[in-house]
């Protein structure tokens, strides 16, 4: 899994087994970061020509081989039944019925020696869904336990159950910002949220922010790149010299959009990076009259790879892995390409 945020690549090694319900069993996890060499082919993959963007697609994949690879190895890894794989999303436009993840094509598979299952958007985008998210199919089967599931990654997105329907959307970016205006002041990311919570609340762009129109839209919908760069970086560069109150104030709004859609829930299981920003967790905590709960580090870090390799044992099993409550696609249906060595 390599999210927006360009973190690293994500790799879990996960057992799932089936008795009453489905259980599952991180063995061994890590992030492998990005070169500089390649975070800076990611950040400027947007502005490729296709024959670039092809290119592009080709070298990731052979890149995610050989990291699959090295974890095995590295863990000294035996038994395996497939390798689960995401990718990268470079292009996320469900409205044009557009997406496109990198690292997904079948040379994934004749490279690592294993069978592989990926290219999970693609399908539900033809069927007229959003393409996203995908989590909530792991949520109802491995996490059922909580009232909502929110992930805080480059962008937030929950799943929860209304009327027996599962449903799930994104509520708003979330690293993809913080991360943007943290680069600002040369950091990767506002640790714990300690420059943030020093800033001062901009009233005027909080107002604008929150009334975006994407909040009014219905679900199922979904948040891509895109949407970021042409609604949220101009209002923020308005404000070149007021970065730590920027923070603070994007802060605030994260807050504000994650308790409004949270707002009936008792329990809220909380994952994803942003999961560790102490000061957008408490800001939300309080919105919340503490309904926040925070596991321990590991499914934090790793939770959407446990199920983005859950979505390929029910691909493998052909038990449908996206439903149409969740992406608004004309069918239930099991998604994902499986690749042989």
């Amino acid at each position: 899994m390599s999210g927006t945020s360009l973190d690293g690549i994500d790799i879990v090694y996960v057992h799932f087994e089936k008795k009453e319900k489905w259980n599952y069993k991180i063995l061994n996890s890590i992030t492998y970061e990005y070169s500089k060499d390649w975070l800076n082919k990611l950040k400027n993959s947007l502005n490729l020509s296709q024959k670039n963007l092809t290119k592009l697609d080709q070298e990731y994949t052979i890149l995610l081989s050989k990291q699959i690879l090295k974890f095995i190895k590295e863990f000294s890894i035996k038994d395996i039944d497939a390798v689960s794989s995401h990718g990268h999303t470079i292009f996320h436009d469900p409205q044009n019925k557009y997406t496109y993840q990198i690292g997904n094509l079948p040379e994934i598979s004749k490279e690592s020696g294993y069978k592989v299952i990926c290219n999970f958007r693609n399908q539900d985008i033809k069927y007229g869904g959003q393409g996203a998210p995908l989590v909530p199919v792991g949520e109802k089967y491995l996490f059922s336990e909580y009232d909502s599931c929110i992930n805080l990654g480059g962008f937030s997105n929950i799943s929860k159950t209304i009327n027996g329907k599962l449903i799930a959307y994104d509520i708003c970016p979330v690293n993809t910002v913080l991360n943007f205006l943290s680069k600002k002041m040369n950091l990767d990311f506002d640790k714990d949220g300690e420059i943030s919570k020093n800033g001062k609340l901009i009233k005027d762009l909080y107002a604008k922010l929150n009334k975006l129109d994407y909040y009014n839209n219905n679900y199922p919908k979904s948040l891509g790149i895109e949407w970021v760069n042409s609604n949220i970086i101009p209002l923020l560069e308005q404000y070149p010299n007021q970065i730590v109150d920027l923070l603070y104030t994007y802060s605030c709004h994260i807050a504000e959009q994650v308790s409004k859609n949270t707002i009936k829930e008792t329990n809220v299981l909380v994952t994803g990076g942003g999961a560790k920003n102490k000061f957008l967790i408490d800001l939300i905590n309080n919105k919340l009259n503490n309904k926040v709960i925070i596991p321990d580090i590991t499914l934090i870090d790793y939770k959407e790879s446990i199920i983005f390799g859950f979505l390929g044992v029910l691909k493998m099993l052909n038990i449908n892995n996206c439903y149409s409550s969740v992406t608004g696609s004309s069918i239930d249906h099991c998604s994902g390409d499986i690749f042989l060595p």
